[in-house]
Formats: C-alpha cells, sequence, structure tokens
C-alpha cells in the first residue's frame, strides 16, 4: 500500500522494544482532553503511562488470538492496528496513527483494507469508539452504524455486502 504522497506503507507485529513509540502514540490520542486539565506535565505523563499501561495489559490478555501490528511508514512506525478475528466478525480492537500522519487519507485506506477482509471473509467489521472522537465521521462515511450505546463508547458495526448469486 502507498499513500496519497507515495510513501510505502507496511506492519509488523509489536515488539516489548516498541513500548515507548506505542505510549507516544497512546498519549498523542489522548493529548487534546488533557489540555484542558490543569495538571503538571509530570502529572499528564504519569497518568498517561498508567492508562497505556492499562489499555495495553487489557488487550493483551483479552484478546488472545489478535493481531498486534505497527502501522509503518516508510519503514518507521506511524501507528498501530490491532485486529481480531473471530468465527462470527472481524473485530478491529483499535487503530490510531501519529498526528502527523492524520487527515491525510491513509486511516481510511487502512480501514477500506479492514473492510475489504471483512467482505472476503462474509463477515461484519466490529469497533468501539468514543463518542467524541472525531474519527466518527469516517466511519459513518464507510458504512459504520451505532449497533449498541455503552455510554461513553458506540459500538459500531460495518456489514459486508451479499456475495453475487446468494439467495
Amino acid at each position: 500500500m502507498r499513500t496519497k504522497a507515495g510513501s510505502r506503507v507496511g506492519f509488523r507485529p509489536i515488539e516489548d522494544g516498541d513500548r515507548d513509540f506505542l505510549c507516544r502514540l497512546y498519549a498523542s490520542t489522548r493529548a487534546e482532553e488533557l489540555a484542558v486539565v490543569d495538571w503538571s506535565e509530570e502529572q499528564k505523563t504519569a497518568f498517561l503511562e498508567q492508562q497505556f499501561e492499562a489499555q495495553h495489559t487489557f488487550y493483551r490478555d483479552t484478546f488472545k488470538n489478535a493481531s498486534f501490528d505497527l502501522i509503518l511508514v516508510d519503514g518507521e512506525p506511524a501507528g498501530r492496528l490491532y485486529l481480531d478475528p473471530r468465527e462470527d466478525e472481524l473485530r478491529l480492537i483499535d487503530i490510531a496513527l501519529l498526528p502527523e500522519h492524520r487527515g491525510q487519507g491513509l486511516g481510511a485506506s487502512l480501514m477500506e483494507d479492514v473492510l475489504a477482509k471483512g467482505q472476503a471473509a462474509g463477515l461484519p467489521v466490529r469497533i468501539h469508539v468514543e463518542r467524541n472522537n472525531p474519527a466518527l465521521r469516517l466511519y459513518h462515511r464507510l458504512g459504520f452504524t451505532e449497533i449498541e450505546d455503552h455510554g461513553v463508547y458506540y459500538l459500531m458495526e460495518w456489514c459486508p455486502l451479499p456475495a453475487e448469486g446468494g439467495a
């Protein structure tokens, strides 16, 4: 895959040595909400590290069959893509990009690839999305709908098109 600017996009499984990058990536997804909190930078950093560790541990312990991959742009880490293939769905656990890779079509391209996997398998793709996540617009544009309301999160679903010639 290539970005609009012609950069090469690839993937590799996360490794223990990726912790600092993953923590920085996680922090970038929380920057806007923490900007209004009256905490010192040290307090914000400690909070973000604790939250990252809790999330990371939860994902690894809960989604035993998932792929946990770094998104690489020209060989450099640019984000993460965590997918859990299940018998009845393809669960998108998490997708995140560093700020400098957002808003350029990369996320949409990655999502289209995930949806193509769901289509090929004949499975819906589901993801939990925070209500205030700017990516909600993208998910709606791609055909996701809210199927459950969990307060802070929606469970969203995209359904594959029926196979041609099907009943």
